[in-house]
């Protein structure tokens, strides 16, 4: 039982945070690939991997980072930066898992399979890119984004253009919530060399962090536009844009705990935008 307790922590079991945000934007894209009709299997299909890729890039991330975490308070006591799990071990869960996702993949088609082994490795990537990419944030929204073209690729068999436009609309999101993030840990990374946003952004960090939700909101707003969604969606975007606001009152001041809180919120920021999807094509209907 110590085991498992163990691999439930490496994995972020008890912080499901992560999974959502990777969960709301994959199934607002295949509500809109499926036009509102998504079988319930394609459902089941991305729900479980989210949260399957997400447990698994959690223990990758983990092992790449050990070193780092060392030096950071909030990351010391991680599992296999403790020393409680061995980097060996959280390989192989972090394998495990990932096959399990892929196994679930297996079950659509051939584009969707060929788009998973590409997130895989855009996901394996990204706690490198921290060593020598100003914007490591910006490459995370790609990684966290990527569920959004793979949500066409299995409703539709394609990829259009619409759902680049959704990814480049998610990956400013995923730059303000992660913004927020690193900025928890600004000092600890000054001190251990590790590049972040809120590091390259400076002083300009609460700017960055609000022009980033703006650009998230509007170009989702304009592909609801352009697809001609009902009413409700906007309804979304602006519960979203509400919440967005409520973001800068916590982060103006740069309150390591008030940022880490604005971070956890931004779940239901995601959520705010799926319901106004899914109510969307319910009214239409």
């Amino acid at each position: 039982m110590e085991r498992l307790r163990f691999w439930l922590a490496l994995i972020r079991w008890d912080k499901p945070v992560g999974s959502l945000l990777l969960l709301w934007p994959s199934l607002s894209a295949l509500w809109i690939a499926s036009d509102g009709r998504p079988g319930w299997w394609l459902v089941i299909v991305f729900v479980a991997g989210t949260f399957l890729m997400r447990s698994a890039g959690c223990a990758v991330n983990d092992v790449a980072d050990q070193d780092f975490d060392r030096a950071v308070r909030r990351t010391a006591q991680r599992p296999v930066t403790s020393g409680k799990v061995s980097t060996r071990e959280a390989l192989l869960v972090g394998a495990v898992l990932a096959l399990a996702a892929f196994g679930l993949v297996l079950t659509t088609n051939a584009l969707t399979i060929q788009m998973s082994v590409a997130a895989l490795l855009i996901a394996i990537a990204y706690p490198y890119t921290k060593r020598w990419l100003a914007l490591p944030q910006a490459y995370l929204g790609v990684a966290f984004s990527f569920g959004i073209p793979m949500a066409f690729a299995a409703a539709r068999g394609e990829v259009p253009l619409l759902a680049w436009v959704l990814l480049l609309g998610n990956l400013f999101w995923v730059l303000a919530y992660d913004t927020e993030y690193a900025m928890v840990d600004r000092e600890d990374d000054l001190k251990v060399g590790i590049k972040t946003s809120a590091i390259t952004f400076g002083r300009a960090d609460v700017a960055a962090v609000m022009a980033s939700y703006g650009a998230y909101l509007l170009l989702w707003a304009a592909a609801g536009w352009a697809l001609q969604l009902a009413w409700p969606y906007y309804l979304g975007i602006a519960a979203a844009a509400a919440q967005a606001a409520h973001h800068y009152t916590l982060i103006r001041n740069r309150n390591p705990v008030q940022c880490f809180r604005a971070f956890r919120l931004n779940h239901f920021l995601g959520l705010a935008v799926f319901v106004g999807v899914v109510a969307a094509y319910a009214v239409r209907t």
